[in-house]
C-alpha cells in the first residue's frame, strides 16, 4: 500500500481519497464560487469537511475556459484568511495555484498541498514546493486556461500526456522532491476535445508514470454536459457516476464537488467488490 505524504499528514492510498472543492473565485465554471466572502467561503469549506472530504482544494483563481488571469495580489487576498482558519481543522488543505509567491505564502498559512494546473512549469514553482514537505498535483494542460479549448490537437492524446507527465516527474525528481509526494492528473478538460477526454479516461492507468496515484477532476465538467445534455446545475449524477468509474479505471484521488453523493457512491462500489459494508 503507497501513502501520499502530505505535509504533517500521511494518506493511506488503500482506497479512493476525495478531494472536496472550495472555489473562491467569482467566476467559477460551475456557479459555486465565493469571491471575496470570507465567512460563504469558510461556510462551503466546512460543508466539505463534514461530508467527508479527506482533501480540501482551495483555488482563489478561475481556470476554466476562457479564464482571465487574476492578478497575484488579488488571489492572495481571497486565499489567505480562508487557509488560515481551515488549516486548523486536521485536515489536509490544497492549494489550487500556477503561481510560485502565492504557493509560498500557502504553504506558509498552512496548505499540505499543491494543486497546480501548469505542473511546476513556471519560473521558481519546482523550488517552491522542493523547500517545503508538501504534496504536489502536477496536471497536464494543452496552452492555457485562456484559449486552451481552441482547437485542441493530439497525434495520440495518451502517450503525449503520459510523456508530459513523465518528464514533470523526472523535473521534481531532479529538483528534490519524493515520489511519496507526487500525484498525476491528465487534466480532463484543459486543451483537450469530448474524443481526447473519452480516449484520455478509458486509458486513464496508461497515463500514470511509475504507479504514481491519479487523480480525476471530471466533476460537473463541460465534457459531462456534452455527453447529458444537461447544464452544469443538472451534472451531479453524471459526476458520481463518473467518479465511480475513474476509480475503477485506476484513479486514486478525485476532485469533486460533491461530497457526500461521491462517499456514498464509493461505499457502494467497494461494498459490491468486498462483499462488506465496512
Amino acid at each position: 500500500m503507497s501513502i501520499l505524504h502530505c505535509g504533517r499528514f500521511r494518506l493511506p492510498l488503500d482506497r479512493p481519497l476525495i478531494m472536496g472543492i472550495v472555489n473562491l473565485t467569482p467566476d467559477s465554471f460551475s456557479g459555486d464560487g465565493t469571491g471575496t466572502d470570507v465567512a460563504r467561503a469558510i461556510a462551503l469549506a466546512r460543508h466539505q469537511f463534514d461530508a467527508g472530504a479527506d482533501i480540501l482544494d482551495i483555488g482563489a483563481e478561475s481556470s476554466r475556459p476562457g479564464a482571465i488571469q487574476t492578478p497575484e495580489d488579488e488571489e492572495l487576498r481571497r486565499l489567505l484568511p480562508v487557509l488560515r482558519e481551515v488549516a486548523d481543522w486536521g485536515v489536509p488543505v490544497s492549494v489550487d495555484t500556477y503561481k510560485p509567491a502565492v504557493m509560498r505564502a500557502a504553504l506558509g498559512a498552512g496548505a499540505s498541498m499543491i494543486n497546480d494546473i501548469s505542473a511546476l512549469r513556471h519560473a521558481g514553482a519546482l523550488a517552491a514546493v522542493a523547500d517545503s514537505d508538501c504534496a504536489v498535483c502536477l496536471m497536464h494542460m494543452r496552452g492555457e486556461p485562456g484559449t486552451m479549448q481552441v482547437a485542441p490537437h493530439y497525434d495520440d492524446v495518451v502517450r503525449e500526456v503520459r510523456d508530459f507527465l513523465a518528464a514533470r516527474v523526472a523535473a521534481c525528481r531532479s529538483a528534490g522532491i519524493d515520489d511519496n509526494r507526487l500525484v498525476l492528473d491528465p487534466g480532463f478538460g484543459f486543451g483537450k476535445s469530448l474524443e481526447h477526454n473519452l480516449s484520455l479516461f478509458r486509458a486513464l492507468t496508461a497515463t500514470a508514470v511509475d504507479d504514481l496515484p491519479l487523480l480525476a477532476g471530471i466533476s460537473r465538467k463541460s465534457m459531462l454536459g456534452a455527453i447529458t445534455g444537461r447544464p452544469v446545475e443538472q451534472r451531479l449524477a453524471a459526476s458520481v457516476a463518473a467518479a465511480v468509474l475513474a476509480v475503477h479505471n485506476g484513479a486514486r484521488i478525485l476532485r469533486v464537488h460533491d461530497v457526500e453523493e461521491t462517499r456514498d457512491a464509493l461505499a457502494v462500489m467497494a461494498a459490491i467488490e468486498t462483499g462488506s459494508s465496512r
